[in-house]
């Protein structure tokens, strides 16, 4: 199948094949003689995959590590289980620091008056000394 109809069957874009073949998570695919690429349905289970771990938050280097164990028959559950944990903790983290810029901004929406006057205390804390890049998460 040519490009456009790995992407509909995959779900992601045509860009972002080419993205993957570029950054070498999908490996090159097989070409016409037109020079078009022409596409698998195993060149499309690879690209669900990819596109279900995006969605997940993976990065494409881990991604890349994914591919590989679910490629390796020899695979260990526990090296899978490992980078997804991993990426959980990193997950988890980045939950706690949303957390902490919501009740920064919820503070700073409060204090603002709002009105039409040109003081803005949002405007205020932002340019305030005190506003440090670790005092606002």
């Amino acid at each position: 199948m040519n490009i456009g109809e790995a992407a509909a069957q995959a779900g992601v874009s045509a860009k972002m094949i080419r993205h993957y073949e570029s950054s070498g998570l999908l490996p090159e695919v097989a070409r016409t003689a037109a020079g078009y690429r022409q596409y698998s349905a195993q060149d499309v289970e690879m690209l669900r995959f990819i596109r279900r771990s995006r969605l997940l938050g993976f990065s494409l280097p881990q991604i890349g590590e994914l591919l590989a164990l679910w490629a390796d028959p020899q695979r260990s559950a526990r090296e899978v289980k490992a980078l997804a944990g991993q990426h959980l903790q990193e997950v988890e983290h980045k939950i706690q620091e949303l957390h902490a810029m919501r009740s920064t901004l919820q503070d700073m929406v409060t204090a603002c008056s709002g009105d039409d006057q040109s003081h803005c205390a949002i405007l205020a804390q932002l340019a305030a000394d005190d506003c440090a890049p670790d005092a606002i998460p």
